[in-house]
């Protein structure tokens, strides 16, 4: 197939891009590399089959193609709130930008939408069934409300104009080409031991995640587009749990570095717990994670010992 990833040259659309090639697809990925980057996707520029387009979702655009990854967002919050508006228009007009394209083509489209439509929740772990506790005036509103409104936009032109959706609803997810300034836990963490420098925690650390090696997760992906039994929401994501100090310790031990631990006050609605529930797509797509945290942390570090030039 010719399939078209927004957000292409991201952290995870780099990813994508590779299976699909290897799967023997053509793709088009378009980017417009405000956290994207070009040496995340530059050994894929030869491959047969690849064609990059730059490009910003936010404004209309047209592509042949029979499938669509919708990834293309600010996914950390210094780069989503660095610019709130555009970080809510690129959620809610890169959607129906590409759900005016996948009804106009008859495309199959996929919606990269996130756990932090959940908030900072009060059930869990969290089901698909649970609606949120979100705050929508808050300072990281602009990618909640822009995900959820991006969620509502999919179901409608669904049921309005039979557009064949996907919307997964992504965990925590680590690897190779995180961005080494994106404000993540598990970069963070990385960029800080390997530099010997203090790890920062916020609070006491025992806030709560659940780490999904990227590898795992874009098997996922690929399988929920292949299935024609549901639409979504699905969640992805590992549900093992960890305290952000468990995985402060791992990192300091797997790097060898003599950083300390310090803490920092608490971000302003910053979850206290956030792990999945995936009986779905256990059921649905016969999915779970399973790369182990330390194997993934290891390959995670390889990665930025060595990281090439932006």
């Amino acid at each position: 197939m010719r399939i078209l990833v927004t957000g292409g040259a991201g952290f995870l659309g780099s990813h994508l891009c590779e299976r699909l090639l290897r799967d023997g697809h053509e793709v088009v990925c378009l980017d417009n590399f405000f956290t994207g980057r070009k040496a995340s996707i530059r050994h894929l520029y030869d491959a047969p089959g690849f064609e990059l387009l730059r490009h910003d979702v936010v404004d209309p655009f047209k592509c042949e193609v029979d499938q669509i990854y919708n990834l293309a967002c600010p996914a950390s919050p210094i780069h989503y709130q660095f610019n709130p508006i555009k970080t809510t228009k690129t959620s809610v007009m890169g959607a129906i930008n590409c759900l005016g394209l996948a009804k106009r083509v008859k495309a199959r489209i996929f919606q990269a939408s996130t756990s932090e439509v959940y908030g900072d929740p009060d059930v869990h772990p969290q089901p698909e069934s649970y609606r949120g506790l979100v705050n929508p005036i808050g300072p990281r509103a602009c990618y909640d409300e822009g995900k959820r409104c991006a969620e509502t936009l999919f179901f409608d032109y669904h049921r309005e104009n039979g557009v064949d959706i996907r919307v997964a609803r992504i965990f925590n997810t680590y690897g190779p080409r995180m961005l080494a300034n994106d404000g993540r836990v598990v970069s963070n963490f990385i960029v800080q031991a390997l530099a010997g420098e203090d790890l920062t925690i916020f609070g006491d650390g025992s806030q709560t995640r659940s780490f999904c090696y990227v590898d795992d997760l874009i098997e996922g992906f690929v399988r929920f587009m292949a299935q024609t039994e549901s639409v979504g929401p699905v969640n992805l994501g590992n549900p093992t749990e960890f305290t952000i100090r468990e995985l402060a310790e791992k990192v300091i031990g797997l790097t060898g570095s003599r950083s300390r631990i310090v803490s920092r006050p608490l971000p302003a609605d910053d979850p206290r717990q956030r792990q999945p529930d995936i009986t779905l797509a256990r059921s649905l797509l016969g999915w779970e994670p399973k790369v182990p945290l330390e194997t993934g942390l290891r390959r995670t570090i390889e990665f930025f010992r060595s990281a090439p030039a932006p």
